[in-house]
């Protein structure tokens, strides 16, 4: 059963889109778009309770902030793309640092 983005409704089947989560707080939202967290953000996070990452998960190995580089704690902001098979992950310090990474085009942004 496909979820439905958090942002326009649209429903994001489980081998597409992206989940965001704060895994500490038990929040998580979907988006269709990796452009939907934008305005999302800028509105005010609402969140869904759930997780992204298997409960019990000791571990998501994503260390680092993807945008300033800084070492995380307990308390971080996941991002997990669906493509397909394939989940790719990014980790940030804190929700504006995953505001200006996908304003600015996400892990994949084009070279100016």
């Amino acid at each position: 059963m496909p979820e439905h983005c958090t942002w326009c409704g649209t429903a994001v089947p489980d081998d597409d889109g992206f989940r965001v989560a704060e895994p500490e707080e038990g929040h998580k939202a979907v988006f269709c778009r990796l452009e939907h967290i934008v305005p999302w953000i800028i509105q005010g996070t609402v969140w869904a309770s759930g997780q992204i990452v298997p409960t019990g998960d000791p571990d998501d190995a994503l260390g680092r902030c993807a945008l300033c580089g800084d070492v995380l704690g307990v308390e971080r902001v996941l991002v997990v793309r669906h493509r397909g098979q394939h989940r790719i992950g990014d980790a940030f310090c804190r929700i504006e640092h995953l505001h200006e990474w996908a304003k600015g085009g996400g892990r994949y942004k084009t070279a100016s």
